[in-house]
């Protein structure tokens, strides 16, 4: 029997943008799969119901399952379950307590190491041009972590992922024992949620969404309008950096990642990068 009181893909895609779909959608009941990725959000707050070894190696296996450029399979995870070591990526990010709290904390690696020892191995010199390597593995690390966390909602898990590890690129390079060729891309929080946080209102496909060429002619007026419907259902506690740039009364999401990007930032991860093998100039 059908749920009636099931959501259907029009109220989801609308709590998603907060605003009426404005693309036509199947007149279907939504399947579990897109039901579970149109109501994804963050999860930071976790129950302390350990995962289970054999649950967490069957989302590895779903992980490692996701596409890989050209097979090379670049990518490393690093699995943080030496308490001290969790206390020690949390003391390098400070304002991430759920780090810490949650009961499993991975740290997915774009690895150009391995492909290189391959080619060592079999007697031929890895010669692909310096940044386009370094872009298929930090690929290959986005889509499997992506890939963990659909696995992981579909067993009822909740994930929050970390790029501030690149904040502290050295020290969590140390704390891992990369080596080069190995860097970090992203850490994942994973655990039981303990809450049911809000929905994160995205900007409209219209807007990033294009039909035979990019158009932003509309921009300034979708990102008003943007604002104010996100604001409506996730709005700021505080505008960033007044002193730097004042305050506003309109303040939204357009202002909060303008104010965010002023800042100089991860500088640390590019000269690891430059230093690991990567020669992207």
């Amino acid at each position: 029997m059908p749920d009636d009181t099931a959501p259907s893909l029009k109220d989801l895609v609308q709590t998603r943008f907060n605003e009426a779909p404005d693309v036509p959608l199947p007149d279907a009941p939504p399947n579990a799969v897109h039901a579970q990725l149109l109501s994804h959000r963050v999860r930071r707050r976790y129950k302390e119901t350990p995962v289970a070894p054999e649950l967490l190696n069957l989302l590895l296996a779903c992980a490692l399952s996701a596409p890989a450029k050209s097979d090379l399979q670049q990518v490393a995870i690093i699995n943080f379950s030496d308490p001290d070591k969790r206390a020690a990526v949390t003391d390098l990010i400070p304002d991430m307590p759920w780090i810490k709290q949650a009961p499993v904390f991975l740290l997915f690696c774009g690895d150009g190491r391995r492909i290189r020892r391959i080619a060592n191995l079999r007697g031929t010199t890895f010669a692909h041009e310096p940044l386009d390597a370094f872009m298929n593995a930090a690929c290959d690390a986005a889509i499997v972590m992506q890939n963990f966390i659909v696995a992981a909602e579909a067993a009822g898990l909740g994930c929050c992922p970390i790029s501030a590890v690149r904040e502290a690129t050295d020290e969590i390079v140390a704390l891992a024992q990369l080596p080069d060729g190995v860097f970090p891309f992203a850490g994942l929080c994973v655990g039981y949620p303990a809450d049911e946080p809000w929905v994160s209102v995205r900007l409209p496909m219209r807007v990033t969404v294009h039909t035979d060429h990019y158009d932003d002619s509309d921009l300034e007026n979708e990102l008003a309008s943007y604002d104010a419907r996100r604001d409506a259902v996730n709005p700021h506690s505080k505008q960033r950096d007044p002193a730097r740039f004042g305050e506003v009364n309109d303040y939204g999401w357009s202002h909060d990642k303008a104010r965010q990007t002023a800042n100089a930032d991860r500088l640390s991860f590019a000269a690891y990068i430059k230093r690991s093998g990567f020669d992207i100039g």
